[in-house]
């Protein structure tokens, strides 16, 4: 079953943006759907993308403070 939704050309053009090569409309609707749908927790397991992000906290506050 499909379904057909009305959206302007200027949305239509915004979501093309956002649309990945490799996937089909409703692969593409379905994804920003369920984008922020919770949180992945552990998400950063593994990287070093909390440190980095404390680092630039820490950097954000100093500058703040000067």
């Amino acid at each position: 079953m499909s379904t057909s939704i009305r959206v302007s050309d200027e949305t239509k053009e915004k979501l093309a943006r956002l649309k990945r090569e490799d996937e089909s409309w409703d692969e593409f609707l379905d994804r920003l759907a369920n984008e922020g749908a919770g949180m992945n927790a552990g998400a950063w397991k593994g990287t070093d993308k909390a440190e980095k992000a404390r680092e630039a906290i820490e950097r954000s506050r100093e500058s703040y403070e000067r």
